[in-house]
This record gives C-alpha cells, sequence and structure tokens, in this order.
C-alpha cells in the first residue's frame, strides 16, 4: 500500500444472477483527500461502497485500510474500523433530538444510566469543531433543516472517529446556501485530516470540493485523475463512453412555433398563503415552459395547484379556453394533465411492485374487459415503453426499486404517456440521476412537446432549464418577477432576474 493512501481497494469483483457488477476494479483514496466517485447509473459505484461498507461480500480482490486488510462483512463492522456512509436519505431518527441522534445507540453512561449532561456536552462541542453554531441540540431533529440534519448525519460520524466519510448525493435536497454550509463543513473536516468519498451527479459541485475523481462504466474501472486535469465536458464523456458535446449542448428552438400563442392553460392571480402570490401564468401548445427560482420561491407550490394537489386561495384556470374548477388530481387527471412529483421515491413510485405494475397502473381501466384486467394488455404496454424509452430493465416483471433512479424516472413518464397528456408537469424530473440518463430524459420531454403536449419543467439545475426550455418563468418569494423568450435565455439572465426579485421584495420589506 502506498504510504498516504488510506484506502485501498485492488482487482474488486462482483456478479450477481445475470449480471456482472464490478470487473476487477482498483480504487484508492489519500489521506485527507475528497475523493469523487462517478459514473452513470449502472455504473457500479453503489456495488462498490457496499462492498466496501459491507452490505455485499466481494467475489474477488482485496480492501486494505489504513494499511490493514479488511473483509467487513455488516456496516456496523466497516464503522468500527472507521468507514461511515451518509446516504441521500439519512438514516436518523426524526423524533429524538439532535444530540440524541449523533450518540444513538453509543450513549455515555455514568453508574450505570444515560449521562445526558455529556452526551449533550459532547454532541454541542462536535457541532462546534464542524463550524455549525445555533443549534439546539436539545431539539427534535424534525424540526431542523435537511442542511442541519445531513450536518448532524455527519457529525454522528465524526463521533465514531470515522476516517473516511462516503458521501452519496449529500446535496440533492439542499439549496445553495445550504450546499455551501455543506462545503465549508467538508474542508473543515477534511483538514483535520478525515477523507470523503463523494459521490454526485452534480459536475459543478465535483469540479468545486473534490481533489481527485474516479470514474466508472459498465462495472469497469475507466481511469483516475487529479481534478486538475478535468473538465466538465471530459468527465461526461469518460462516463458515457462517448463524445458529450450533444448531451451538454441547448436545444435548437423552433422560434416560429416559440411565438405562436396557443395556450393549452392559463392561469390568472393563482395565489395559496403564504407560498403563492397573484401568479399569472400560460403554456403553449407544443411548448416546454421552465420554472426558475430559488428553493422555497413557490415553484412546486405552483405545481400542485395546477394540478389540482392544492386549491388556490384567489385566481383562475383555464383549459383549452375553458373555466377548470380543478378540486382534486383526479379532476386535473381527467381534463388531460399529468405530473412527476420531485419527490419520486415517496410520491411516485411503487418500489415492491413490477415495472409493468408502476407503468399501467394509471391505465387500467382501459386495461379491463367487463371487470377482469388483462395481464395481456399490462404486458404489451410495458415492453412497448421499456424499448421506446430505452428502460434499462431485465424485463416487465423486476421490481420497480431493484432500477436505477434514472429507470425509475421513465417509468414514471411512460405511466403519464400510455395516457397520452395534454400537459406534462415535471417537478424536478432528472434530481439524483447521471447525465446520461438525463439526456435521455430531456429527449424524451422533447420528444412529448413535438407531439403537440405543452410541458411545464421545474428545475434546479439552470443548465439543464436552458437546455430543454421555449421561455423561462422565474419565481421569487412566491411571485413571478419575470419571464425569458428563447433568444433571451442564459444563466446570467436567469440569476440577474431572481436577483431583482429578492431585491424588489427586500426594498418592499424596507419601505414598510
Amino acid at each position: 500500500m502506498t504510504n498516504n493512501r488510506l484506502l485501498e481497494m485492488t482487482g474488486i469483483r462482483k456478479a450477481f444472477p445475470g449480471v456482472i457488477a464490478l470487473r476487477d476494479v482498483d480504487f484508492f483514496v489519500e489521506h485527507a483527500q475528497v475523493h469523487a466517485l462517478l459514473g452513470e447509473n449502472g455504473a457500479g459505484k453503489s456495488t462498490l461502497i457496499k462492498v466496501l461498507t459491507g452490505v455485499h461480500r466481494k467475489d474477488g480482490g482485496r480492501i486494505a485500510f489504513g494499511g490493514k486488510t479488511i473483509s467487513p462483512t455488516s456496516t456496523a463492522q466497516a464503522q468500527r474500523v472507521g468507514i461511515s456512509t451518509i446516504y441521500q436519505e439519512l438514516n436518523l431518527v426524526p423524533y429524538l433530538s439532535v444530540a440524541e441522534n449523533i450518540f444513538l445507540g453509543r450513549e455515555p453512561k455514568k453508574r450505570g444510566l444515560i449521562d445526558w449532561i455529556t452526551i449533550r456536552s459532547r454532541a454541542g462541542e462536535i457541532l462546534t469543531d464542524m463550524g455549525i453554531e445555533g443549534v439546539d441540540v436539545n431539539a427534535p431533529l424534525r424540526r431542523q433543516s435537511v442542511a442541519v440534519q445531513q450536518m448532524v448525519a455527519i457529525a454522528r460520524a465524526l463521533s465514531l472517529e470515522s476516517k473516511l466519510l462516503v458521501m452519496d448525493e449529500p446535496t440533492s435536497s439542499l439549496s445553495e446556501k445550504e450546499v455551501r454550509i455543506l462545503f465549508d463543513v467538508i474542508r473543515r473536516v477534511k483538514a483535520q485530516g478525515t477523507s470523503v468519498i463523494f459521490i454526485s451527479h452534480k459536475m459543478d459541485e465535483v469540479m468545486e470540493i473534490c481533489d481527485r475523481a474516479t470514474i466508472l462504466r459498465d462495472g469497469c474501472l475507466v481511469g483516475s485523475y487529479p481534478m486538475q486535469d478535468l473538465t466538465k465536458l471530459k468527465i461526461v464523456s469518460l462516463m458515457l463512453g462517448r463524445d458529450a458535446s450533444e448531451v451538454l449542448k441547448k436545444k435548437d428552438l423552433d422560434e416560429e412555433r416559440a411565438q405562436v400563442d396557443r395556450p393549452i392553460l392559463k392561469a390568472r392571480e393563482l395565489e395559496r398563503e403564504p407560498k403563492t402570490k397573484r401568479i399569472d401564468i400560460d403554456i403553449n401548445t407544443g411548448e416546454v415552459l421552465g420554472v426558475a427560482g430559488l428553493l422555497g420561491s413557490g415553484r412546486t407550490e405552483l405545481a400542485k395547484i395546477l394540478f389540482g394537489a392544492d386549491i388556490p386561495d384567489e385566481g383562475t384556470i383555464e383549459i383549452q379556453g375553458q373555466p377548470a374548477a380543478m378540486k382534486s388530481p383526479r379532476d386535473a387527471i381527467r381534463l388531460g394533465l399529468g405530473f412527476c412529483s420531485e419527490d419520486r421515491k415517496q410520491q411516485g413510485i411503487f418500489p415492491n411492485m413490477s415495472v409493468m405494475e408502476n407503468m399501467a397502473i394509471g391505465v387500467l381501466p382501459e386495461l379491463s374487459t367487463g371487470g377482469v384486467l388483462s395481464r395481456e394488455a399490462q404486458e404489451e404496454i410495458a415492453k412497448r415503453y421499456i424499448k421506446k424509452l430505452n428502460i434499462r430493465t431485465s424485463g416487465p416483471s423486476q421490481r420497480m426499486k431493484e432500477l436505477s433512479g434514472g429507470n425509475q424516472q421513465k417509468v414514471l413518464l411512460a405511466r403519464w404517456l400510455c395516457k397520452k397528456p395534454i400537459l406534462m408537469i415535471l417537478d424536478e424530473p432528472t434530481r439524483g440521476i447521471d447525465l446520461g440518463a438525463k439526456s435521455e430524459i430531456e429527449e424524451i420531454i422533447a420528444e412529448l412537446a413535438e407531439s403537440g403536449a405543452a410541458v411545464l419543467m421545474i428545475s434546479s439545475e439552470l443548465e439543464e432549464l436552458i437546455r430543454s426550455c421555449d421561455r423561462i418563468a422565474v419565481l421569487s418569494e412566491g411571485r413571478k418577477v419575470g419571464e425569458l423568450a428563447a433568444k433571451e435565455i442564459s444563466e446570467q439572465s436567469i440569476l440577474r432576474m431572481i436577483a431583482k426579485g429578492a431585491d424588489r421584495r427586500e426594498g418592499a420589506a424596507n419601505v414598510l
């Protein structure tokens, strides 16, 4: 083992029935290093980490940690040697306090009883050492922001005296401000000698926080590179195994189509306190309308109103020129609307049901004769959309939870495409999925618009909106602060409009 290497995995092999997940992969992490592990969904990242942390047993190869050979058979065993994982879905207990979560299962005791004074003081000390001030360690965790909960997960790992932190998509639910806080913490723990494996699909963040990147593709090692030798385009090209220029290219806009006013949906003065305030919005036939804004700007709240999941306090909605009083999603679906939620795991998929069942669930009445559901009809639909959307699955009967995030999202899109919607509302449709799958989903969105449907697309990633949208509406603090036509769309123009909206609100507050 090289002197400065904390972790060295050599020749790692892992196979599952019918698939080889890892083929002789080498991976190393140095002391006090932030190391990115990159690849498309299905590239082998998760399997490699699960081998490292004892979730899966390797079929071959060697793992050395701190100069000693290890073969962890459980996450607890991995933690004992100094490896802790912080998952995208935090494994914390929301109804316990911050301090209790940090020391859960390892509570200091005094005379046989839990030493609450020590727990609280040590929890505060750990958070202070991380640069986190002002957190009430006695308060229930559920009252804290997602960012603070993320810090508590890191604090728990540090309380275990972990030498290596594995962070799996740690910024997927964080605002830009919260990402800055997380990155400050990562830099601080790195300075204290802790190493970090950083798994993310957000290339800008990888370029900013990581010292080195290892890239996997189809279960094989592509290479390991110092970050200064990489560009975003090179990373994506290495991940995909082809030139990524087309993937990152802004779509060619049909200016003539973009200028034609053929509204499918027209909303006026929509208001639902406290998040949505007097919003006007039009969505035209064959158009992809983007909605930009910071977290908390009212984007998701607007989507829920348009889909009937929330009832506005004020305002009107017209669908194809007719007043639409949508009091529930059922009303919206009947009028031809579809909606993919930003939280596909909690509000989208049925994880233990098959791909076929997840896909066909919205059209079951159409697949029934005399009250008897046709399995053949379900399979025909599933096979058609598996092929059409290039869904990577072993077949229609595979359980949904076994698919990658990108393929789960394609199944959800197929669920609505079956119903041929006139308007598709997509809230963060590519959150937590790799660039290859993003590109495919963006192509599906473009094809949907070209077929004559309208698409409302909400995204926190400005590059994604720039690539996909004909027009962008910008929200700030619950209000629409402006719109950008096709030729006006750029990252600078979007950010400028968001900033102006915030300044306007601040100025109004100062006047009051």
